[in-house]
């Protein structure tokens, strides 16, 4: 089994200086990749996990973008491009929450939710595929001239009251990907898509930080325990690889069973 399976690609990883983003640009840098950390506050974060991933021996950097923003995304594949001539694996992490009632839900918090998780999916897609195409495949490198990941979301398929901006922009993200893939396959670009479950991040702390939270929270975890950024990327570093040449157009569910209508397994 190759270690390094990802050994002499370029990755870049939007939203990489906390949660499942950190997990994922640390996970393909131990695989062998060179990682750009993408964020858009806290830069010495960034910069210190750029520092650790290129303890590993590969290159990393860190570049500000606000991904929802067309200028920021554009300068940024500009800047990693110039630096390191080319991109091969694309994870489109970035995500937030403005939740609310959907009574009470400003335009604004509808509008920066999709903003971020959906507009900023297809502007960094399509400057990946840009770069990929241009670039073509080489062999030596891997079999697919390019591959982009989008992390979505179980909520891709569970609706979510009081979230409607987050549900709506993953259920977004599902059909984004899965039309990618098929416009993309053509040019040997692989197009996937993560979706996870319950993952111990910054993002949902309220909901596994108490021992009540987190005993409600695992009620709806059949597998019996909340995951971890590692759980995320360690599949992402995997769907990348050549391993899974032949997946494209699929949403993998790493969610310990969220999926399975746990609510069911004593009624219904």
């Amino acid at each position: 089994m190759d270690h390094q399976p990802l050994r002499g690609q370029k990755a870049l990883v939007t939203g990489a200086n906390s949660g499942i983003g950190e997990g994922v640009a640390r996970a393909l840098g131990a695989a062998g990749a060179s990682v750009v950390v993408n964020y858009v506050s806290k830069p010495e974060i960034a910069e210190a996990i750029a520092d650790q991933i290129r303890a590993s021996g590969v290159e990393a950097m860190a570049l500000r973008a606000d991904v929802s923003k067309e200028v920021d995304v554009e300068a940024m594949f500009a800047a990693m491009l110039g630096a390191w001539g080319g991109i091969d694996i694309l994870v489109n992490n970035a995500g937030l929450q403005r939740d609310a009632p959907v009574t009470e839900m400003t335009l604004e918090q509808w509008n920066t939710v999709l903003g971020v998780n959906l507009t900023g999916m297809f502007l960094c897609a399509r400057a990946a595929a840009r770069a990929m195409i241009r670039r073509g495949i080489r062999p030596e490198i891997s079999r697919a001239a390019g591959k982009i990941v989008c992390i979505s979301s179980v909520h891709e398929v569970i609706p979510w009251a009081g979230h409607v901006n987050y549900a709506a922009s993953k259920g977004g993200v599902g059909m984004f990907m899965k039309s990618l893939a098929q416009e993309l396959a053509p040019h040997r670009i692989r197009v996937n898509s993560i979706a996870p479950g319950a993952i111990m991040t910054p993002i949902n702390r309220s909901a596994w930080e108490t021992p009540e939270a987190r005993a409600a929270l695992l009620e709806l975890i059949p597998y019996g325990r909340i995951g971890v950024p590692e759980d995320i990327g360690r599949a992402v570093a995997w769907l990348a690889s050549d391993d899974a040449d032949y997946i494209h157009g699929q949403t993998i569910y790493v969610d310990g069973g969220m999926t399975l209508y746990p609510e069911f397994a004593k009624g219904g």
